[in-house]
């Protein structure tokens, strides 16, 4: 047995060895699917099957770069450089570069983010004087992007009368107009979107035989991982490409699809078999991450889909504590109780910070977290929050680097046409970018002829300063790679001198984060010189060409590069901070601790992914996902009410609660302003589902309630009365006037409204969105949000 199959199991053995033939993998959550994949790429490349025939789709870069590392040290030597292993965008991107021109599109096109194309549609939308409020640019570019996925372009989507219809009863009859304008502009601009580099390869394949015929012959093994996420158009991508030879491998899970809003479709992965009528299937089944109480919850969950492949996950690993289902009464009591639990698995068991994830379902569940954590001094980052590529100062330095690369990128040189500032206004820019619009040319071309079109004097000076520099810039790019063309960049257009110049605390930040970005191009030089097979001395190794060698150095690439970074891209593993992030930015990760938060009706499940059967299974799989990224320990959280769009609110413990087995629940409950009769009556609100209404029943389902905390307010407040109590209306006095609450502390005296006369007795939240706690003298303790209740302070 070769030294790389050592240590498989007897399901991975199968599925690594397996080389002629289609071959679906069914990959259940921590199973090792990594590890097979790259291990069957490996038994194939031990097998005679030349590397430049293997191509391997991902999602993310950081899976591939591991997938290559892996194989590397399985096999030794070079030779996995020579694999075709990236995510779809960046394979396709690299394949587009020498295919463009058939297309239509310069080989050194750009790739525009979404902040690009959200800039060019606001652009259209205003010049066709649409209403911009009710065009949004991230609504118009979600429907676009829809559309694409779903292999329709603008014509399609002008003739289709479902989608025709739908934008009539969105009253957005004008997108159809937008997306052909969209289309011309990205295409004039020389430029591609995301959702292009996937529309416009499956163009290139079903346009061009001898294209098609060719990759067909180049990529004789395709390896496709995450299949349940892939979209209608990657699928007839991988489709047309494996037509040949048959000898496609999709590894998966259906129970892990959770991406059906970016355009992700379930039955690629279960209609595979159809598709390939000899296929292979082979399921992993053991799994190597969780404890057997972590897998025995996730597997009765997902056992109530009825849209699925039957499998059953285990584990050799220990049986692990029950998972704890935690009950609070506020969402700002949730967010405390995680905080603290924190702390003292930190003290009793010696974790670290990094250790931990807290995952909800929507960003906007962090708030709690993060006030909770910032009080106890425990050290916390949102995963997915802002990228470095994605900060000010490093897209205009990023811009300078496009336009160089390509002209035609009229969003990039828009950006720095007048920054730093040269002269030349909005006006001017205006009046070139229409008369380019309305001549059909570029926004480049325009500025060229500037005098053309009545500009002269110092603006006719400054404008062909600018070309002129520009265009020294680009006459470095034949000899230079990437790092000595940025420095050269940032030399002459004194981007870094005034970002130097600034010795506020801001400016110093924007400068060292431009220097990062020089260390980071450097960085990717060295490496791509490596990889290029370059020695120390310059000389080229083995059968490495000239023209190669600059190719992978060059600016052009080091754009592809950074564009199509991923959050799951960047390295933070080393940070010793608790991980807050969204489900699906959780996907693919592990924690030896995880927190799910917000287990409510209308969060979780989603409110607007419960109309149909196929929506709830996706909820439903994605609870699936949150349960199986812990090893250890898990929590699940959720609050009797929390605050929403400014309203406080009460919530239904969330469906999936009761369809967990009871006997690998520890039930509890958690919070300063916990009480009996909360606990029981929140639960009564959903008797109809839980059976018996008696609270014996309600004890055995939920546990017992909280024990009674010790009253500790001064002697002189009257007790509270029961949460049921009814209100005592109070009659203010006619001349009552609200006071300003900015300043309210623990101790005032305060009157309300409605409740009457009261003493604060507790304050939290944030400065804009302060929260009292009052007891008042007729209707005890009341939670009182300052923005919203007008409270008169009285003097002491």
């Amino acid at each position: 047995m070769q030294d790389y199959l050592i240590g498989l199991n007897e399901k991975q053995y199968i599925a690594a060895t397996h080389i002629n033939g289609p071959l679906m993998i069914v990959a259940g959550a921590g199973s090792g699917k990594t590890k097979v994949l790259t291990t069957r790429i490996a038994h194939l490349m031990a097998n005679g099957v030349d590397a430049f025939n293997i191509l391997a789709l991902t999602f993310t870069n950081k899976a591939a770069a591991e997938m290559r590392e892996r194989i590397e040290k399985m096999l030794g030597g070079n030779e996995a450089r020579n694999l075709y292993i990236g995510t779809f965008h960046s394979v396709f991107a690299r394949i587009l570069r020498a295919e463009a021109p058939r297309l239509g599109y310069p080989s050194n096109f750009s790739i525009y983010d979404s902040d690009d194309s959200k800039s060019v549609i606001k652009t259209i939308v205003k010049e066709m004087d649409l209403d911009e409020k009710h065009y949004k640019p991230n609504v118009v570019l979600s429907r676009i992007s829809q559309a694409k996925n779903a292999l329709i372009g603008p014509l399609e989507y002008a003739e289709d009368y479902y989608l025709q219809q739908e934008d009539i009863r969105a009253n957005r009859t004008a997108i159809t107009n937008i997306y052909k304008a969209y289309t011309a502009r990205c295409f004039k601009n020389g430029a591609m979107d995301f959702d292009d580099l996937l529309l416009k390869m499956y163009e290139l394949l079903h346009t061009f035989p001898e294209v098609l015929l060719k990759f067909q012959h180049k990529f004789r093994y395709v390896l496709i991982d995450e299949y349940q996420d892939t979209n209608p158009v990657q699928y007839q991508i991988t489709k047309l490409l494996a037509a040949a030879h048959e000898n496609i491998c999709v590894v998966g899970d259906d129970a892990q699809s959770i991406y059906s809003f970016r355009g992700a479709t379930i039955e690629n992965i279960l209609l595979f078999k159809k598709d390939y009528d000899d296929v292979k299937i082979v399921k992993l089944e053991q799994n190597y991450r969780s404890t057997k109480s972590i897998l025995n919850v996730a597997n009765t969950i997902i056992q109530n889909n009825k849209n699925q492949i039957p499998k059953d996950l285990w584990t050799d690993n220990a049986d692990g504590e029950k998972i704890n289902l935690v009950r609070t009464l506020t969402d700002n009591d949730e967010g405390k109780y995680v905080a603290t639990t924190i702390q003292e698995q930190k003290l009793r068991n010696h974790f670290y910070n990094k250790d931990f994830a807290i995952l909800y379902r929507t960003n906007a569940q962090s708030r709690a977290f993060e006030e909770n954590l910032r009080r106890a001094g425990i050290a916390y980052k949102i995963y997915g929050g802002l990228s470095f590529y994605q900060r000010k100062e490093i897209k205009d330095f990023v811009a300078y680097l496009r336009v160089i690369s390509n002209t035609r990128d009229e969003e990039a040189l828009k950006r720095i046409i007048n920054y730093p500032i040269r002269g030349i206004g909005k006006t001017t820019t205006e009046k070139l970018l229409t008369a380019s619009n309305e001549g059909g040319f570029t926004f480049w071309e325009s500025l060229t002829r500037a005098q053309e079109f009545g500009l002269k004097g110092h603006t006719l000076e400054v404008i062909q300063n600018f070309i002129t520099m520009m265009r020294y810039f680009q006459s470095l790019l034949k000899e230079n790679n990437a790092y000595e063309v940025a420095m050269q960049v940032g030399k002459h257009t004194n981007l870094v001198k005034e970002l130097f110049s600034d010795k506020s605390t801001e400016g110093l930040a924007r400068y060292e984060n431009i220097q990062e970005l020089l260390n980071s191009i450097k960085e990717w030089v060295d490496q791509q010189e490596n990889l290029a097979q370059i020695d120390e001395d310059g000389t080229l190794l083995e059968n490495t060409d000239t023209e190669t060698a600059k190719n992978a150095m060059s600016l052009g690439t080091y754009l592809q590069q950074i564009t199509l970074l991923t959050d799951a891209d960047k390295n933070e593993e080393d940070s010793d901070v608790v991980k807050l992030m969204t489900i699906h930015a959780a996907k693919g990760l592990e924690f030896p601790i995880i927190f799910v938060g917000g287990l409510e009706e209308s969060i979780f499940p989603s409110g607007m992914s419960i109309n149909t059967r196929e929506e709830l299974e996706e909820e439903r799989r994605l609870f699936y996902v949150a349960i199986t990224r812990a090893k250890q320990k898990l929590w699940l959280t959720y609050a009797n009410t929390r605050y929403r769009f400014g309203n406080l609110v009460q919530n239904d413990p969330s469906r999936f609660i009761e369809e967990m087995p009871e006997s690998f629940i520890n039930r509890s409950s958690a919070g300063n302003s916990f009480n009996a009769n909360n606990y029981s009556n929140g639960f009564q609100q959903r008797n109809s589902n839980f059976g018996n209404n008696t609270s014996e029943a309600i004890e055995r389902k939920y546990g017992p309630p909280p024990t009674k905390k010790v009253n500790t307010r001064p002697s002189a407040l009257p007790s509270q009365p029961p949460s049921i109590a009814k209100v005592i209306e109070h009659t203010p006095q006619p001349d009552f006037t609200p006071s300003d609450t900015s300043n309210l502390v623990e101790g005032d005296k305060v009157e309300h409204l409605k409740f009457g006369f009261g003493t604060v007795i507790k304050m939290e939240g944030a400065a804009h969105n302060r929260i009292a706690t009052v007891h008042f003298n007729l209707n005890g303790e009341k939670k009182i949000m300052l923005n919203y209740a007008k409270l008169r302070i009285l003097e002491s």
